[in-house]
């Protein structure tokens, strides 16, 4: 018997642990995925040609796939089995991902636009030499008409980005049950105390899975999106160029096979397990909370926690949802997560693209950039956080301490971040005039000088070169440039009389394609701007857990599932769908000059005014995080209250234990209305 009892120990405990592993996987895996889509976002933006605003609404279609499943997940979930509903959701997350990478096998090549000729036929929207003296600037612009731009539009493809949308929801079906029943699974049947640092391996673990993606992101971003179809000799702009669209769909196909492979231990898990350690000992207190502490915030803990069968009468009266929002802890909770969330989508979506219009960086080391500094920091600030929950046994008030001071303190970096930026890119008649003094134009005639006005130029087209005067010109006819010489990538145009307008006669006035490099000194304001970054992501970080764990201790057992999934499914919906929409739509707002579409009509932004950009960008973040400080503070208020009613209910116990029983009927009476009076406080 003592041998069947030690083998089935070994064998939970056993089940536990590759539960425990595979669940880290999992949330490795589905990081990784999501952050290569983050990380691709501005790809898939040229690709497809659409503005910050619409790829805010394929970005949020992950959240809308959260939204169709998630109330039916939560609540069913936890009556199902739960380990194999995790497995299917797994196998739908690889599916999106393939389907996301499905256009690039449908469209055509991309075609980019230039005005420089080369051998190949196919990435060229037009072989046009500099200064069109022999056209009108009306033909230069003429739009196509409707049937041959429909026609162009159906060759193109140009509503491919339909299958990003639909593949990016899948994910966020396939996504929806692994946190709601992974964390309620591992709570359910591991020790109170165990679980704070499971669930700090997890994000630990999990936060590899961003850091990976990032660096992904970063590598394929350096890779032609048309690798091994199209000689890349002939390919007149690199990587650092605004037109250029990296390798994004290779990565879809990556992740999408690392998250196949992780659903496999899924299969293979038991239904329930027994509660950790439940042989030893029923009777220890967990090292989050104090006996005290986790008696006000789940309270009726001995109440019977058998799974009654759900009916349909019992689903329309909703009574377990009444339950769950009488509890003002958890209601406060979800708020200040929604505000938050709200702020992190928005700068995470859009974040390798800030980097890269205000400070100059390309797509390519933004996004690595982001991986190797901000993320580590954000582990980094997770286990922190969960060490000092463990060290220094934090109960709930305590964690409310820790979570409060690093949101005030990631704040107060952010803040400092607004004032911290370097110059607008010089570019002539948009960002300075021709005759080099700073002046900001989002109308495109000042595209237009004295020294092109004989060139007939267009004013659309895209395909900066930069002069030896640092400036840069939105293509070689607006420079004023007579004459080219070389080919592909060595193609340098001369006889530049824009640029002769700012250098002495008689210095170069020759061109090369691309824009021309940033100041000096913006390298170094944005090694400072990067350090207070990471700092800024690594205290933000250690109120993770904490925050986690005043989530967790505030909802009663038979309703942690139920709780975590509306959770989710309030912060998903209202925090992960409209930020990438709202912000991209005023980030659009500071977009000075438009690309051209292949079919006509406008692409995507080529550059931005990098002060609006910022101003824009990081306020909107600042007044977000402002908010959620203001909402950290009523819960913490909260949270000391309902602590200052269970000192005087605790007290009022002792007296009634020290009386006579017989005697203190009132007293009695008194006891338990109190009781009901604070259960009713405290129940979900």
């Amino acid at each position: 018997m003592s041998v069947d009892s030690q083998k089935t120990r070994k064998a939970c405990c056993s089940n536990l642990k590759l539960f425990l592993a595979s669940l880290a996987f999992v949330y490795f895996s589905k990081a990784f995925g999501g952050a290569y889509m983050k990380s691709s976002i501005t790809q898939i933006e040229r690709r497809f040609d659409v503005p910050s605003s619409l790829i805010g609404v394929i970005d949020g279609s992950f959240e809308m796939g959260n939204l169709l499943v998630i109330a039916f997940v939560s609540y069913f979930g936890a009556k199902l089995h739960r380990p194999r509903l995790i497995g299917i959701g797994c196998v739908i997350m690889s599916a999106g991902c393939f389907l996301i990478s499905l256009p690039h096998f449908l469209q055509g090549l991309y075609k980019y636009e230039t005005s420089v000729s080369h051998n190949a036929d196919v990435n060229s929207t037009g072989s046009i030499l500099p200064c069109l003296s022999n056209h009108s600037r009306a033909e230069a612009d003429k739009m196509p008409d409707l049937e041959t731009r429909t026609a162009c539009e159906k060759a193109a493809g140009s509503y491919l980005w339909i299958y990003v949308f639909l593949g990016n929801m899948l994910r966020g079906i396939g996504e929806t049950p692994i946190m709601p029943l992974g964390v309620s699974y591992l709570d359910d049947f591991s020790k109170e105390e165990n679980t704070p640092f499971y669930l700090a391996c997890i994000h630990t673990v999990g936060i590899l899975g961003p850091m990976f993606g990032f660096m992904l992101g970063s590598f394929l971003a350096k890779i032609y999106v048309d690798i091994g179809s199209v000689d890349l000799d002939s390919i007149t702009i690199s990587h650092k160029d605004s037109r250029w669209v990296g390798a994004w769909w290779l990565g879809f196909i990556v992740t999408g096979t690392v998250i196949l492979l992780s659903s496999i231990p899924f299969w293979f898990l038991p239904k329930s397990l027994p509660k950790q350690g439940e042989e030893e000992s029923q009777s220890k207190g967990t090292e989050l909370t104090t006996v005290a502490e986790q008696e006000i915030f789940l309270p009726d803990e001995n109440q019977d926690r058998e799974e009654k069968p759900v009916t349909f009468q019992e689903l329309a009266k909703v009574p377990s949802l009444r339950r769950l929002f009488k509890n003002s802890i958890f209601t406060l909770m979800v708020l200040t997560y929604l505000v938050v969330v709200n702020g992190f989508i928005g700068m995470i979506t859009f974040k390798p693209k800030f980097l890269e219009q205000v400070y100059g960086q390309s797509a390519s080391k933004a996004i690595f950039l982001i991986g190797i500094m901000n993320l580590p920091a954000v582990a980094l600030g997770i286990i922190t956080g969960g060490f000092v929950l463990k060290r220094y046994k934090l109960g709930v008030i305590g964690a409310a301490r820790v979570s409060i001071a690093a949101s005030i303190g990631s704040f107060c970096l952010l803040c400092v971040q607004v004032f911290i930026s370097c110059d607008n890119a010089e570019v002539a008649g948009v960002t300075v005039t021709y005759q080099g003094a700073p002046q900001v134009s989002y109308n495109p005639q000042t595209l237009l000088s004295q020294c092109n006005l004989g060139c007939s130029c267009s004013m659309k087209r895209w395909d900066p070169v930069c002069a030896y005067n640092g400036v840069t010109y939105a293509s070689p006819c607006l420079a004023g440039c007579r004459s080219a010489t070389g080919n592909g990538k060595d193609t340098m145009f001369h006889n530049c009389t824009c640029a002769g307008e700012m250098m002495a006669p008689g210095t170069n006035m020759s061109t090369v394609l691309g824009q021309c490099t940033r100041r000096s000194n913006c390298d170094y304001i944005f090694k400072i701007y990067m350090a207070l970054s990471a700092l800024a992501s690594f205290i933000s970080a250690c109120g993770g857990t904490p925050g986690y764990i005043v989530l967790l201790r505030s909802i009663q057992p038979d309703l942690k599932a139920l709780a975590l999934g509306m959770q989710t499914l309030i912060v998903r919906t209202l925090g992960g769908i409209p930020p990438p929409i709202y912000f991209g739509a005023l980030i659009d707002r500071t977009c000075l000059k438009w690309g051209t579409k292949q079919c006509g009509g406008r692409g995507a932004c080529r550059i931005y005014d990098a002060d609006s950009f910022r101003i824009t960008f990081l306020g909107l973040i600042t007044g977000l995080y402002f908010v959620s400080n203001i909402l950290w503070g009523g819960l913490y208020y909260k949270i000391v209250k309902r602590q200052k009613k269970l000192a005087l209910r605790n007290q009022a116990k002792e007296n009634g234990q020290e009386g006579n029983t017989l005697g203190n009927g009132h007293a009695s009476i008194s006891i338990a209305k109190n009781k009901e009076d604070a259960d009713n406080e405290s129940t979900i």
